[in-house]
């Protein structure tokens, strides 16, 4: 009556699974310069943390007597884990098996008959682990047929990016199906030289289109996280890549009904940076390190930034204020002067969407001299991807904290950083200058008639900018409107008391649809 035979074979079943496509299989990942899926799980995941579903999945062979003599896994390994203490679902394809192909996945339902809940069903934070070749024609002889690409995982896909985070890390190919997983992410990274995004490869680019092109060219980092930030960020390692992975996950929710947790970082919020004082130059045309003031504001080591190599213009980022996870936007003025171009907006735009579907309040560290002018700017279409971003804004519902470091001009001034948010509040350093354009290029427009007209063109248009400019002051625009110029040094301590006040509105909001819906 016992079933120690029965509870053997499981044993030995395991082992099969734990031996993945076997040593040959094994041995090429690695020559690639690549971790197996079980190495990455033991990488990314708490020690022992890892269970594992539908492990026994796969395909065996029998002996006359029914006896497994082999065992193929299946090519997709899943389960849940813990990440820094909290429970995460984990996905993974298994590149020695078939090449990570998803068909034997993709085409079935993952949920029915077998007890799996699915990430929706979780409500969980997801992590993928993506290295795949995408749907491969050896399958069609397997199946002794083929079939109608409509996988049920797509939809659910989409669905979770309203309900919990979503990551996925690249550490091989994402090609065919699984290439739409980076955008159906809330945060992706890729390891460099390893992963690769494309719809297909350099052999369908090579049938398709008649050229030859090598992977990283076609779908590597340089690509994806420079040109077209379909990809957040780039690592070294596979290892860094999962540090990212956990790094970004402690700033997030469980889900959108959870509220961002909390991590006391041990530092003042009533610190007094006195690097702030001098940090933004009087010379307007100087440029200075923007950093420098991030440093001096957020809780110190806390900011993780997010695509630093796509939208340049923009610095984007998750930190803290006295352990609070807030959203962080800067304008970067050593990139096309901060001004807003298509790809910053790009960027901005899903920023403030994925900081409204996971109640994180939003700070705006402001020098903005307005929206990307000139010919190229036009071609790109910079007035759609400006209007979005303008529309996510003024969706939003977080909680928006701004401080106008220097500049605040035009369309990009007056909307940027001013959402139709339930709490707001906007801080001005006496550095600050502002309005609907700037003077030297708004002089040149309003007046430039009485410039040419005048015996000595150029002294007039000295005189005239000068008059404009004895009225700009920070000053002024405080008289009239009661704005509240602050110590640069204050910052601070005002952030962190804001964001605390914040929380309470914050638990307000809990659950789904709170701010605008989160888009790829």
């Amino acid at each position: 009556m016992v079933w120690q035979h029965e509870v053997d074979e499981l044993k030995r079943r395991h082992e099969f699974a734990e031996n993945m496509g076997g040593p040959e299989g094994i041995a090429a990942q690695r020559k690639r310069g690549k971790l197996t899926i079980r190495e990455r799980i033991k990488a990314l995941v708490d020690p022992g943390s890892f269970q594992q579903m539908g492990k026994l999945q796969g395909s065996g062979t029998y002996d006359e007597n029914g006896v497994l003599k082999g065992f193929m896994p299946s090519s997709h390994v899943a389960g849940l884990c813990r990440l820094n203490g909290r429970r995460v679902y984990v996905s993974g394809e298994d590149f020695t098996v078939r090449g990570g192909t998803g068909d034997g996945y993709m085409t079935a339902d993952t949920e029915s008959g077998r007890g799996h809940p699915s990430p929706m069903k979780l409500r969980l934070p997801t992590v993928y682990l993506t290295d795949t070749g995408g749907g491969s024609v050896a399958a069609f002889e397997e199946l002794g047929r083929t079939y109608i690409p409509d996988g049920p995982f797509f939809g659910p896909m989409t669905s979770m990016l309203s309900i919990a985070p979503v990551v996925t890390a690249i550490v091989g190919p994402a090609a065919g199906g699984a290439a739409p997983k980076p955008c159906l992410s809330h945060f992706s990274v890729i390891a460099r030289g390893v992963g690769q995004v494309f719809p297909g490869g350099p052999p369908v680019v090579k049938a398709a289109l008649g050229y030859d092109i090598d992977k990283e060219d076609l779908g590597g980092w340089q690509i994806h996280t420079r040109i077209s930030g379909i990809v957040n960020n780039a690592t070294d390692t596979e290892e860094e890549a999962f540090e990212q992975v956990r790094k970004f996950l402690s700033y997030m929710p469980d889900n959108v009904w959870g509220m961002p947790p909390r991590i006391k970082t041990g530092d003042d919020p009533e610190r007094r940076d006195e690097s702030l004082l001098s940090a933004i130059p009087r010379n307007k045309r100087r440029r200075y390190d923007p950093r420098v003031v991030l440093d001096g504001v957020v809780d110190t080591d806390s900011f993780f930034e997010i695509s630093p190599d796509y939208g340049r213009s923009l610095i984007i980022g998750l930190a803290r204020a006295d352990g609070f996870p807030v959203g962080v936007m800067l304008n970067n003025i050593n990139h096309i002067g901060g001004a807003l171009d298509v790809t910053a907006a790009d960027k901005a735009t899903r920023f403030v969407q994925l900081c409204d579907t996971f109640h994180i309040p939003m700070v705006c560290l402001t020098d903005a001299p307005g929206i990307l002018v000139g010919k190229e700017s036009e071609k790109q279409g910079i007035e759609r991807d400006a209007s979005r971003l303008f529309m996510a804004i003024n969706e939003s519902k977080m909680p928006w904290i701004t401080f106008i470091l220097r500049q605040a001009y035009g369309v990009q001034g007056a909307m940027q950083y001013r959402p139709n948010a339930h709490l707001y509040r906007r801080y001005a350093w006496p550095s600050g200058h502002w309005g609907s354009m700037h003077i030297e290029g708004g002089t040149s427009a309003a007046f430039r008639r009485v410039i040419e007209s005048s015996p000595d063109p150029k002294a007039k248009k000295e005189e005239l900018e000068n008059r404009f400019r004895a009225i700009s002051s920070p000053f002024r625009t405080a008289e009239a409107t009661g704005l509240d110029i602050i110590d640069p040094r204050d910052t601070r301590s005002l952030l962190c008391d804001f964001v605390e006040m914040s929380q309470a509105i914050i638990k307000t909001q809990l659950g789904p649809g709170s701010g605008p819906t989160y888009r790829p």
